[in-house]
Formats: C-alpha cells, structure tokens, sequence
C-alpha cells in the first residue's frame, strides 16, 4: 500500500497529483492518503522500514525548516496514535526518509553526509555505528551538494541492484556530480548516468531518478522537454519493470517528486 499526504487535494499541487492518482488507478497500484500532515513529503516525516521488518521513527527536524517550524509533521504525535504500526521504534537521531537509500535487499544503505551537520551533538563514529545497527545495514556516504536545501540522497542517487546504482550525469568534468560518482565507485558500485538537468532555485524539475519504484512498475516523472526521451528509453533498458510517465512540475517546483511524496506500508 502506498501512502501520500492529504495536503496534496491543496490547490497548488492538485493538478500534478491528479495525474499522478490517475496513473496509480490506471495501473490498479493501491493508495490511501495521510491526514495530519504539515507538509506533502511524506517520505521524510513516515518511519523507514530495515531489513528485518522493523520501523524506525527518525526525529524530523531538519535545518532547512528551522524558520518553519509549522511545516514539520511530528509521527510520534501526529499521526501515529492513528496509525498502528507494528515492530517501531523511536530514536532522537534527526534524519529524513528522503536521504536513505535502501539497496533492492535492504542490506546496503546510502545517506547523504548532511547527516552529519543535522547531528551536531554525536560523534560521527559514533553516530555511523548507530546508523548501522538502527538500519540493519552496511552504511554508504556520500558528499552532499551544500547548496541543495535538503541534501537528500535520493535526489542523487537510486539502487538498480546491489551493486549497480543510477546517478545524475555530469553537467560537467569538474562538477558536484564528479564527487558522487566517485564516492561511489570507491564503494564498489557500478554507476549509469541518469539523465539530467538543472533548474533554478529549489525546484526538482529535471531530476529524473526521484522516480517511484513499486513490485513491478518504475513511475518516472517528466517534464515536457526534450530530455525526457533519453530518461524513458533508459529507464527501459535498466529496469526490468513497466515504466509509467507522469508528469508532476507543479509539485517539483517545489523542490521534490515522486519519492519524496510517497511512502510504502505493508
């Protein structure tokens, strides 16, 4: 089952999520909606389910809203005492659902080391350690772009298989997206370019890989340009799933797409 917030019935982002509910129902994918939420990015506020089926409950209070604090959605008050989880946890580590990246068997983790200034108060051993043992996972880090409000790890990178992983290609030899591919080569992996490109500001338009992943379908976000066609024809040829389009650019103008709206539950 899927999950998104209510807040995206608002106005402003009702007609991208009219299509993207209309591509879920096309394809009989299941979804319910969220209430008490602050905020459309349910990703990051909603547990993040380990290897072994447990939930973790991060503390969501990330820098970039330190000026917003009415935009945070709290789960532990807000939405739990309505929602029965089972096999949670809580833990005061601050970390959003956007910057962990799972591996296909949940053995493998990739965050993003904003981690490390949204924790000012551990250690980072110490913080790395608890990481893994909360996860259940081998953590992999990777640089962050300073001037990405969120520095999500899933605006940068996506697991295809445990060793072969989807970043955005270079817009340049020398540029941000040279560190990443980097790092995670060191690690092992094998890196594809995604297409790619840039848009002003906090907006996500452009960045094809935030797409949604379900048991068989890739829902891929486009945008209406010329790049898409190299974003469709490889998507097809790396996943082994049906690939959806849907276009989303009145939410991705706000700095997000399709994973960062979603939230799976068993």
């Amino acid at each position: 089952m899927l999950y998104f917030s209510s807040q995206l019935n608002l106005h402003k982002h009702k007609p991208a999520a009219d299509r993207m509910f209309a591509a879920l129902d096309l394809f009989n994918i299941k979804y319910k909606l969220l209430n008490n939420t602050n905020d459309i990015w349910a990703r990051d506020y909603m547990p993040v389910k380990t290897r072994s089926g447990k939930y973790v409950s991060f503390r969501y209070e990330p820098s970039y809203l330190a000026n917003n604090p009415q935009l945070r959605t709290n789960f532990k008050i807000d939405i739990a005492p309505n929602f029965k989880v089972d096999n949670l946890i809580y833990t005061d580590i601050n970390l959003d659902g956007g910057n962990v990246v799972f591996s296909p068997s949940k053995e493998k983790v990739i965050i993003s080391d904003r981690v490390f200034s949204e924790n000012p108060e551990y250690d980072k051993n110490t913080l790395l350690l608890e990481l893994e043992k909360l996860l259940e996972a081998s953590l992999i880090i990777i640089p962050s772009l300073k001037s990405d409000m969120t520095g999500h790890a899933d605006g940068m990178v996506r697991f295809v298989d445990e060793n072969t992983v989807v970043t955005n290609a270079l817009l340049s030899p020398y540029g941000f997206e040279t560190k990443v591919k980097k790092s995670l080569r060191n690690y092992g992996f094998n890196v594809i370019d995604f297409p790619y490109f840039y848009s002003k500001g906090d907006s996500a338009v452009g960045c094809y890989l935030n797409y949604l992943a379900t048991e068989k379908s890739i829902f891929l976000p486009v945008f209406g340009v010329d790049t898409d066609n190299g974003a469709i024809k490889l998507a097809k040829n790396i996943f082994d799933k049906t690939i959806i389009l849907v276009n989303i650019n009145e939410i991705a103008e706000y700095g997000g797409l399709l994973n960062c709206i979603s939230w799976e539950f068993e």
